[in-house]
């Protein structure tokens, strides 16, 4: 579990090998009141979480990883918010985990490229039978006539 307060890791995946620590340093977390349903105390604690962090001032990752992260993310800082939970401690944990999913599908290189293949001489001969057979169903579905 990411901890509030604390660098925030990055397990390894595809595109991190070894994984990623980002120094807590360069992550800015906002906190103002949260909307929806508390109690008694509702509105008066702000307990909504907005987590920042620059990726194209980060030193976290390497050269060709930060290219591949600002490629895939919007320009400026990334804003994670979350205000789900009635605890500022358990937003600000909720706020992190969803930045580290952000950045490991970020930095996950693209799925090779589809490779175009011929459908076999086998599967071509069932699909153009089974064709025939529903054509042949089809015309079985006509007006009777007497003849």
């Amino acid at each position: 579990m990411a901890e509030p307060g604390r660098d925030l890791v990055v397990p390894a995946g595809p595109g991190l090998p070894s994984g990623a620590t980002v120094p807590a340093g360069e992550l800015t977390e906002r906190f103002s009141r949260s909307p929806g349903p508390g109690g008694q105390s509702v509105n008066t604690s702000d307990s909504r979480v907005e987590l920042l962090f620059d990726p194209a001032a980060s030193s976290a990752f390497t050269e060709p990883q930060r290219r591949r992260i600002l490629a895939a993310l919007p320009s400026g800082p990334v804003s994670v918010t979350a205000s789900e939970h009635r605890s500022q401690l358990r937003n600000r944990a909720a706020a992190r985990e969803r930045l580290v999913g952000i950045l490991r599908e970020a930095v996950a290189p693209p799925p090779p490229p589809r490779r175009a293949t011929k459908p076999t001489k086998g599967s071509q001969r069932r699909r153009i039978e089974a064709k025939k057979q529903r054509g042949q169903t089809k015309s079985l579905r006509g007006r009777v006539t007497d003849s």
